[in-house]
């Protein structure tokens, strides 16, 4: 029988360093892609902006940074919301109001002017990025202002929203409220993107945020600049795509949009859709997926008119849709009265009901009130610094008239106190929910 030689020491101890440095190579986490280059983000965050309301109270809205270098800054639309002017904070302290010359509520982009240069905007990136790229994402998430994290790129374009033709950068970088409108860059300091969303079904970051391309930055921001950008119009119509369970009960397997509703008074409407429709093509483009009639739509805007192939009724049709942008009409002087400015309001008509204690009895849903974060069995201690102590300071307080943001007092249910501001005049509404009108049923789109 053969013998079997022992390894001498020697090759123990090469086996031994062989066996330790695999180990290690397999615990040691994957490189994300080169390092930034010195300077290159200090410049990124000098160009990155807080976002807060101008009316004095200074609520944080999101982020924002500079664009070019002429005063000009980018934003999220839903981070502004109706604000005419908005208060932009930068890095180094300064503070100076900004005017929202431009939004646009669907592609989720607004544009803010300085009226002169206040520094050096971000560069777009002149290539795409590529897939596993590292990233570096600047914003105030949580209101932590002028934060930098770290990510890369996980998907090169996610139609996250199918009633909007933009496909956006998916990426791993922590965003979280707050971080809207803040930009995403690359290793050189260069936008690569606008932070937007993070992912559906949590108001927190859960690994996956989503960034408007710089590329697509760059196409509709000087469009909306100067104007020449094509709303996307509203068509009224609540569709959901034919899958292959509603397709034999149809007895359609061709695909498409099922018309569920038509909104009356319409585009849709007008045009002569009608439930139970089935949308198959836009001007020859087909409809494979419910994300492609935003994009079918956006590039027939131009004719301001589209040729709709459908199936009704087991038969075949053609539907031309009007897609003219809807013009302003203003009334002659004296032919109507605008809407009054409430200047007053109860405790009641906020959303709150007192008890004789003190204690919030009522509270009605989605009033001012409980958006602010009062609940129901709270007890109200004071009103704008008045003591609720007693049923007749109590009873004081139900008959005011809140003409101005007003802080309440309140104890909570665990005892402890918290300030909270009423304040019924407030331009915008901050940070947007994510989710949307489909939490119920993801299949519909509402376009």
């Amino acid at each position: 029988m053969p013998s079997i030689s022992q390894p001498v020491p020697g090759a123990v101890a090469a086996l031994l360093r062989a066996f330790v440095l695999g180990v290690i190579v397999a615990l040691t986490p994957p490189a994300r892609g080169a390092e930034p280059a010195g300077g290159a983000l200090e410049g990124a965050l000098a160009a990155t902006l807080v976002i807060r309301n101008a009316d004095g109270g200074r609520q944080l809205l999101g982020s924002a940074f500079l664009w070019g270098d002429d005063g000009l800054a980018v934003t999220n639309a839903h981070v502004v919301g109706s604000a005419a002017t908005v208060l932009a904070v930068f890095s180094d302290g300064r503070a100076r109001a900004a005017e929202v010359i431009a939004r646009d509520e669907v592609r989720d982009i607004a544009v803010l002017s300085f009226g002169e240069s206040v520094g050096r905007g971000l560069r777009p990136s002149p290539a795409a990025p590529a897939l596993g790229e590292s990233v570096w994402a600047f914003g105030a998430p949580l209101g932590v202002e002028f934060t930098l994290t770290q990510g890369m790129i996980s998907h090169l374009g996610r139609q996250v929203e199918a009633a909007v033709p933009i496909r956006m950068l998916q990426h791993d970088a922590a965003v979280n409220p707050g971080s809207s409108g803040g930009p995403l860059v690359d290793a050189e300091g260069r936008l690569v993107g606008m932070n937007s969303r993070i992912a559906d079904g949590s108001r927190l970051f859960v690994g996956m945020g989503f960034a408007i391309p710089a590329a697509e930055l760059a196409r509709l921001v000087p469009a909306l600049v100067e104007g020449t950008l094509d709303p996307m119009p509203r068509l009224g119509l609540r569709v959901r795509p034919v899958d292959a369970r509603l397709g034999q009960a149809l007895g359609w397997q061709g695909g498409g949009l099922l018309v569920d509703d038509v909104e009356a008074g319409s585009l849709a409407e007008r045009s002569g859709l009608l439930p139970g429709d089935i949308l198959l093509a836009v001007d020859g483009g087909r409809i494979a997926a419910a994300g492609d009639l935003a994009f079918l739509i956006e590039a027939a805007l131009p004719a301001r008119e589209a040729w709709l192939d459908i199936r009704r009724a087991g038969a075949a049709g053609r539907v031309l849709i009007d897609l003219e942008p809807p013009r302003m009409r203003l009334a002659p002087v004296g032919a109507g009265t605008a809407p009054a400015r409430v200047v007053g309001y109860s405790l009641e008509r906020l959303g709150i009901t007192l008890d004789d204690h003190g204690r919030i009895s009522g509270l009605t849903a989605n009033s001012l009130a409980a958006l602010a974060g009062v609940a129901a069995g709270d007890v109200v201690l004071a009103l704008n610094g008045v003591a609720l102590d007693s049923p007749e300071a109590v009873a004081r307080a139900r008959e005011l008239r809140i003409e101005a943001p007003a802080v309440i007092l309140v104890r909570r249910a665990d005892g402890s106190t918290q300030h909270v501001v009423l304040d019924p005049w407030e331009g915008g509404r901050g940070l947007r929910p994510v989710g949307g009108a489909n939490v119920l049923d993801p299949d519909v789109v509402v376009f």
